[in-house]
């Protein structure tokens, strides 16, 4: 038998849950996507050669093309269902990577990535089944696996503080934004909305409590007719918008937008807002920083861990900071261009390559020790 067919038919099973290709795109999902098609460039140049790699997706689930990755669609079931019942029995007998928190409760060699604690840190936003399951399921995933892949420092602590998760067996990946630079703006928003070459302040909402969007709100009746125009893309959240009151006014709803017309509006917008109370990371100012977009951020750990110096902040509690910051950057022009800079150079640090080149790393060292 050849060397190298010795070597592959040798060599461990590294299963990937794909169950995120059938989800909706938020930030979990992002990670998972641009990591793989990152990891799979990484395989098809010679890395990971010492391991076959499987992505495992719901049957029926579209997914990419891969140049290296092998695809099985498998099972009946979708959804949460799947990934615990039939999910296990096609990953048995290998690794099983999952890029989300979550993951087959049965299955007992597997890795896990910690994104964030919102289960634990802001409770009021999910009903108590869920925080209950998700608690035990996580807890579980964590004390049994030889290594937990956190996304920043700060949700790696999250993952020993909150989930158990032993210090010596976390390891911290990254994220990046280079999606952006494979799409070509769509400004043809600015127009329908009639926003090209007026100043206006984005965000980039959504229903949950944690985005705190009540804040930006609570900033225009402050400023009243100094506030800015804000263009606001995203979920709504009806209950924040029933309370507005005059203030609607101020805001323009855009809805869900695609990437080329969110890629648009953080090039012509005069500065991105990010309110959060709490994050594992923080992609959108990580992207608005890369399309060189001034951004106004909260104080939120991982989101200060992912802006350093290269974001004007505030108290994602206190109003009035927002309304001050946003004086500033919409009266000066050098703060403004300053930030931006900054941003620029501060985005060039992370990248979806590095994500994947670190997630391989972490797998290596889990085959080396099982």
């Amino acid at each position: 038998m050849p060397d190298a067919t010795r070597r592959q038919v040798s060599a461990p099973n590294v299963f990937i849950n794909g169950r995120f290709f059938s989800q909706r795109i938020t930030g979990v999902q992002r990670y998972a996507r641009e990591t793989v098609a990152c990891l799979d460039e990484l395989l098809a140049s010679g890395e990971g050669a010492y391991a076959r790699w499987t992505l495992l997706v719901p049957r029926g689930t579209p997914t990419p093309a891969f140049r290296y990755i092998a695809m099985k669609e498998l099972g009946r079931l979708q959804g949460h269902l799947w990934e615990q019942v039939e999910l296990p029995w096609h990953a048995r007998g290998g690794l099983l990577l999952s890029f989300g928190l979550t993951g087959p409760l049965l299955k007992k060699w597997q890795i896990v990535t910690v994104h964030d604690a919102n289960v634990f840190r802001m409770p009021q936003a999910f009903n108590w089944r869920f925080r209950l399951w998700y608690r035990f399921l996580v807890h579980q995933l964590v004390a049994r696996s030889p290594l937990t892949i956190a996304v920043s420092r700060f949700s790696a602590g999250e993952a020993v503080t909150c989930y158990g998760a032993s210090p010596q067996r976390v390891r911290i990946a990254t994220e990046g934004w280079q999606h952006l630079d494979r799409i070509e703006p769509d400004d043809r928003i600015l127009d329908r909305h009639g926003l090209r070459g007026q100043p206006f302040a984005l965000a980039v909402s959504s229903p949950t409590l944690n985005k705190n969007f009540a804040l930006i709100v609570q900033t225009i009746g402050i400023l009243g007719r100094d506030a800015p125009r804000w263009v606001v893309a995203g979920a709504a959240n009806s209950t924040i918008f029933r309370n507005a009151g005059d203030s609607e006014h101020s805001i323009l709803w855009v809805g869900y937008v695609t990437d080329e017309e969110l890629k648009a509006l953080y090039q012509h917008a005069t500065c991105f807002v990010f309110p959060s109370f709490y994050e594992g990371f923080g992609i959108p100012p990580l992207e608005a920083m890369s399309c060189g977009c001034p951004v106004l951020a909260t104080t939120a750990l991982a989101v200060c861990e992912v802006c350093g110096d290269a974001a004007l902040y505030f108290d994602p509690r206190r109003p009035e900071e927002l309304a001050n910051r946003l004086r500033e950057v919409f009266s000066d022009a050098a703060l403004r261009a300053r930030i931006s800079l900054a941003g620029r150079k501060r985005a060039a640090l992370f990248s979806w390559q590095e994500s994947a080149r670190l997630n391989l790393g972490f797998i290596r060292e889990a085959l080396c020790h099982s």
